[in-house]
């Protein structure tokens, strides 16, 4: 027991020293032990020790008040790489983005590709490329139109990703842990990442795509609310009465989104909601959302964002919910110190 407590309670010092280095990125041991409260002697360990791992490089020397010169430790950003793959639709074919970030959502590389439909073979071969090329790849996120339920994913935009067990496949295949996260949950996530909220506020993302149903993203206290098997926002099934897969006259389309802000609003009261479409201006937008409200009355009111930053911000939200998976978590029956 004492030595399982001496563990935890190094992991929880060199995470410590870690998360110091990741904020100042250059630091001497003595300037250390102020960040952490820790003693220089624990400092002089750690340090050792992230140096040896490849964490931190050595870097310049530093006039010390009198005494010998100290050496600076430098953070390395690269010493962990996240691979980041995005899917979306692109007049009528598949988009593939493929992104590398480091720890310091640093995009280092960048491809796209084109798919006439989804192939996964050429799906593996794109991550191959990447991996191969960046030994330091530790996590593969992918963000999808649809999702996943049990590692499955039951819920597709793209006919060809469904019954796809696209976790494991891949976890199986690369050896690395895997990540797939539903694409309006990625871009409210990154809206809301952006925007720095206060704890506690509420902010829903609804994704009109062209030619595709509606799809919700909630992000509640910094985290995704994803209900039963993920499930939550999977709002194309309100009993609107609408085919989403037809064109829509402009008044019809803005009388279904003002219904379906009242019905969440009435559920979830956000503070906020970003509409992300590509069909309507704010002018037309504001005053049928304005005469909406004065027939139904609603207790409380969100702000409506009109947004047509949903690639960006999808992009945004994968990186940032990547890069939280290399975060060491305090796993005791682990010696590794990124588990």
């Amino acid at each position: 027991m004492k030595k399982a407590n001496a563990n935890l309670m190094k992991k929880i010092n060199l995470n410590n020293v870690r998360q110091a280095m990741k904020r100042v990125e250059t630091a001497t041991k003595p300037q250390l032990a102020s960040l952490t409260n820790l003693s220089v002697v624990t400092v002089n360990s750690l340090v050792k020790e992230l140096h040896e791992l490849g964490e931190l490089f050595e870097d310049d020397t530093v006039p010390s008040n009198g005494g010998r010169p100290a050496l600076t430790y430098r953070y390395n950003y690269d010493f962990s790489l996240a691979l980041v793959v995005y899917l979306r639709e692109n007049q009528g074919q598949v988009l593939v983005s493929a992104t590398v970030v480091n720890l310091e959502n640093q995009l280092l590389e960048k491809e796209e590709y084109i798919m006439p439909v989804f192939e996964r073979q050429r799906f593996y071969a794109i991550m191959e490329h990447f991996v191969a090329q960046h030994p330091s790849i530790k996590v593969i996120g992918i963000g999808i139109p649809g999702q996943a339920v049990n590692g499955e994913i039951t819920v597709a935009s793209h006919q060809e990703l469904t019954g796809f067990r696209m976790i494991e496949e891949i976890e199986s295949r690369f050896g690395l842990p895997v990540r797939v996260e539903n694409d309006v949950n990625a871009a409210i996530s990154g809206y809301s990442m952006k925007e720095d909220l206060e704890d506690e506020q509420c902010m829903l993302g609804i994704y009109f795509p062209a030619k595709y149903p509606p799809g919700m993203g909630i992000y509640l206290d910094g985290k995704i609310v994803k209900g039963k098997n993920g499930m939550s926002g999977e709002i194309k099934f309100l009993p609107l009465g609408l085919d989403w897969n037809r064109e829509m006259a402009t008044d019809k389309f803005v009388n279904a989104v003002c219904q379906i802000i009242q019905t969440v609003n009435a559920v979830l009261a956000p503070d906020k909601i970003v509409i992300y479409q590509d069909r309507i201006q704010a002018d037309t937008w504001n005053p049928a959302w304005e005469s909406y409200r004065l027939q139904n009355p609603m207790p409380t009111y969100p702000e409506v964002v009109l947004n047509q930053t949903f690639q960006q911000d999808f992009e945004a939200g994968m990186r940032w919910l990547t890069l939280q998976e290399l975060e060491p978590t305090l796993d005791t029956d682990n010696g590794n110190p990124w588990n």
